[in-house]
């Protein structure tokens, strides 16, 4: 086995391989406005490290957020593109559930990050590996009493200690955790979700009002 994990989801650019008993190589670079600059020279660097070749992948896992429009589909497009290349299968994870993983906390917590707007995608957890809501997106405020008392990592917990006060580390996802965790569900023969993007809102870009069509006579 050898994984390559990927994601884009939030503003680290994160890449990690796994060769079946644990990582062998990762890179992250927390950049939100350069996902597509970074991506690919994070992947050649971690083959690199490992002494490998791309074509020495037999799966791809991919995070699948919830995160921004345009930082997310650059991991998920990358991902399908190597996969359809190489023939491997494509493994989708939640970006939450790799945070979640990565926390390594025993009881029930929340996993947030930072949706803009001021607001953050979110999911309670009863451990480390078992979410219990699906991922939303809310202003903290909205959510404060459904989080109340729980412990909270991720960038969007740090930026509202009024809802999250327990917040702490890890503040952006690895693709190292996701690696190990897709390992880990591997290994036990479960089955992934397609790799669809988990767009909780509409994208930033919209077209203008009024906006005129001018096609020729």
């Amino acid at each position: 086995m050898l994984l390559l994990a990927l994601d884009t989801a939030t503003p680290a650019v994160t890449v990690a391989l796994h060769d079946g008993r644990d990582v062998i190589a990762s890179s992250s670079q927390v950049d939100a406005r350069r996902h597509g600059e970074l991506l690919l020279p994070a992947i050649d660097r971690v083959l690199a490290e490992a002494g490998l070749k791309l074509d020495a992948v037999t799966g791809i896992v991919a995070g699948t957020g919830p995160g921004p429009y345009t930082g997310l589909r650059v991991g998920l497009m990358t991902a399908e593109t190597f996969g359809l290349a190489l023939g491997v299968p494509v493994h989708g994870l939640c970006t939450l559930d790799g945070l979640a993983f990565a926390a390594d906390l025993g009881g029930p917590f929340v996993v947030a990050t930072d949706a803009r707007r001021k607001e953050v995608y979110w999911a309670r957890y009863a451990d480390s590996r078992t979410r219990l809501t699906d991922p939303a997106v809310d202003r903290p405020a909205d959510i404060a009493e459904q989080v109340e008392g729980l412990p909270a990592v991720g960038a969007g917990a740090l930026l509202y200690p009024d809802t999250f006060p327990k917040a702490h580390e890890p503040e952006h996802v690895s693709a190292a955790a996701l690696a190990r965790l897709a390992a880990e569900k591997l290994a036990a023969g479960e089955e992934f979700p397609a790799p669809r993007p988990l767009y909780l809102r509409r994208p930033d870009a919209q077209v203008p009002k009024n906006y005129k069509v001018v096609t020729p006579k």
